[in-house]
C-alpha cells in the first residue's frame, strides 16, 4: 500500500492503523499489513501480538 498512513486511538481499546504496508512491534520485528485497516494491541495482552484480539475488552482496569 502507498499513500498516507492513519492512526487513531480507541480509547480503552486498539490502535487502528489506516494505509499502513507494514507495522513494526516494540522490539523491532516488521509485520506485513495486508488489510487497509489493521487494530494494533495497545494493552499488551493480546494472543496474537502486535494485533488486538479484544482481549482489552475482559482486563479489569483500577478505577
Amino acid at each position: 500500500m502507498t499513500g498516507e498512513v492513519r492512526v487513531e486511538v480507541c480509547p480503552g481499546g486498539p490502535l487502528l492503523v489506516r494505509g499502513a504496508s507494514v507495522v513494526r512491534d516494540a522490539g523491532g520485528e516488521e509485520h506485513r499489513v495486508t488489510r487497509p485497516v489493521v487494530a494494533v494491541c495497545l494493552c499488551g495482552k493480546s494472543s496474537r501480538l502486535p494485533w488486538c484480539d479484544s482481549t482489552h475488552k475482559v482486563i479489569r482496569r483500577p478505577g
